[in-house]
């Protein structure tokens, strides 16, 4: 059966389509889950929430643009609306330091590595570094999506790109004095 028509049955209610469209794309959409969430726990819940404000609002989907854009983005807005209701954001100073590069050597920094190490940072930073790095949204919005200052942005994202570069900076040693 084609998406568009699995779509159309999820907007008729028809719970075979919306098992379907859950299969298909829940691997997807989980690990964006697991980019906003501290624990594996925490991405299978906000997967849950997700899911269902997906077959709630699937009436707004107008078939313009990706539907796997459209569902992304209501997964990263569930996830956000998780930390405000649990007043995790928490702003800092505005002063920040100069922009931090973060150098990785790709053939000994495993994926599972770097997802682990970005569940660690603290929630604010880690989710202005996966609005800005990994799903490329700009200050401006991301400062809009978290009732933030714009400078508070930058400085979250300074900070928790100075957090990960400590990190693999710390593996990559441990791996060359054969400690891991």
């Amino acid at each position: 059966m084609s998406l568009k028509r699995l779509i159309q049955n999820c907007k008729n209610g028809d719970i075979i389509s919306q098992s379907e469209i859950y299969h298909l794309f829940a691997g997807k959409l989980f690990v964006i889950c697991l980019k906003y969430s501290k624990t594996q726990q925490e991405a299978e819940d906000n997967l849950q929430e997700s899911f269902i404000t997906i077959f709630k609002k699937i009436d707004q989907f107008k078939f313009k643009g990706s539907f796997e854009g459209w569902m992304k983005r209501i997964v990263i807005n569930t996830a956000l609306q998780t930390y405000r209701q649990k007043n995790i954001m928490n702003l800092v100073e505005e002063n920040y330091p100069e922009e931090v590069e973060v150098e990785i050597d790709e053939n000994n920094i495993s994926l599972d590595f770097l997802l682990k190490i970005i569940q660690e940072l603290p929630e604010r930073y880690r989710m202005v570094f996966n609005l800005y790095v990994l799903d490329g949204f700009s200050h401006k919005e991301i400062a809009s999506m978290l009732n933030i200052a714009v400078g508070t942005s930058k400085s979250n994202l300074s900070r928790a790109r100075l957090i990960l570069k400590e990190k693999i900076e710390l593996s990559q040693q441990q791996k060359n004095a054969g400690l891991i």
